[in-house]
């Protein structure tokens, strides 16, 4: 999806995709806004806001754990459907480089944000991934 240069994610055109169906997150799903993100070299982080739950404020963080039944797993599911069908199309028509098993593992990470304080703490961790990306432990050696 790119690579980090000086704790900068510079994307390529693999990035540039993930970016794309981020933005078009908005336009399929009612009530939700895609608050700080970051594409990464081999993984996604982004807070979703939804007004979907009871509690208007919840955010739900990073797209790693299952969670069935829930509007964020419908909105991440429509994402990787998404993403992977046009990377596939992308490895034909691009070259982008054939994936083992798949472009999503089949599980993603979420976290109910529930303060202030706790939305910064993460958001700020989404914004300087890139700047920890050796530290990281999805970390790959390019």
């Amino acid at each position: 999806m790119g690579k980090i240069v000086n704790g900068e994610m510079i994307v390529n055109s693999c990035g540039e995709m993930i970016t794309k169906w981020v933005y078009k997150l908005e336009d399929k799903f009612n009530g939700i806004k895609i608050l700080p993100y970051v594409v990464m070299p081999n993984h996604f982080h982004a807070i979703i806001e939804t007004d979907a739950w009871d509690d208007h404020t919840e955010v739900a963080h990073t797209w790693q754990g299952d969670h069935m039944g829930s509007p964020l797993h419908a909105i991440v599911g429509w994402f990787k459907t998404m993403t992977t069908n046009e990377y596939f199309r992308g490895i034909k028509t691009f070259g982008w480089k054939p994936v083992d098993k798949a472009l999503w593992q089949r599980n993603y990470y979420e976290h109910i944000i529930r303060n202030e304080q706790s939305y910064e703490k993460i958001a700020e961790y989404i914004r300087c991934n890139p700047e920890r990306w050796q530290m990281d432990k999805l970390y790959i050696k390019e």
